[in-house]
């Protein structure tokens, strides 16, 4: 069953989730949720705060995308197939050393058809736990960090649209606007 996605100016995609303490079946059942909804949307990453919950909860799946980037779970380069989709609670991420930052055009579940460039880190390293309490390090870099970044983001209360220039977001201003208007009329039905 997939779950509501939230949209921009729901006051939930504004607060910094709590620390997951419980990886209990609630939370593997919540992550099973949000998987599907991702999928659902065709998305490639979906955070808590976007299915109306404020926690430090993330979903990633980029086994459908193009993989030119490189990664390292737990040490061991595993196919991604294994490792996708991804449940991250808890996510602590560190810049490498020395990455560079590139700009990259962005969009989000909770910004329907709004897409703008985002300046990011090119290479992470995050540490996090799964759905079963499970501790992991993965280091990655590409589209894979950037779409944990932009999850962990979301974690904290932090959009993307706050990375954007100001220029960048003259660009999607109306359209933000009109979404705006949107998510207030259908909060009021």
């Amino acid at each position: 069953m997939s779950l509501r996605i939230v949209h921009y100016n729901e006051p939930v995609l504004r607060k910094k989730g709590e620390k997951v303490t419980k990886f209990d079946d609630a939370l593997r059942a919540l992550a099973a949720e949000m998987i599907a909804t991702m999928h659902d949307a065709a998305g490639i990453g979906l955070a808590a705060q976007q299915v109306g919950r404020a926690l430090q909860l993330c979903v990633v799946d980029l086994s459908e995308a193009d993989a030119d980037f490189t990664w390292t779970l737990d040490g061991a380069k595993l196919p991604l197939d294994l490792i996708m989709p991804m449940v991250i609670a808890n996510p602590v991420i560190t810049v490498a050393k020395g990455a560079p930052e590139e700009i990259f055009e962005e969009g989000c579940l909770s910004f329907p058809k709004i897409r703008g460039d985002v300046k990011r880190p090119e290479a992470i390293t995050v540490k996090y736990k799964d759905e079963r309490g499970g501790a992991h390090t993965l280091v990655c870099n590409g589209l894979l960090a950037r779409c944990i970044q932009h999850e962990a983001d979301h974690l904290n209360g932090v959009l993307f649209i706050d990375h954007m220039t100001k220029k960048t977001f003259a660009q999607i201003d109306d359209a933000v606007k009109t979404l705006v208007k949107e998510t207030r009329a259908a909060a009021k039905k």
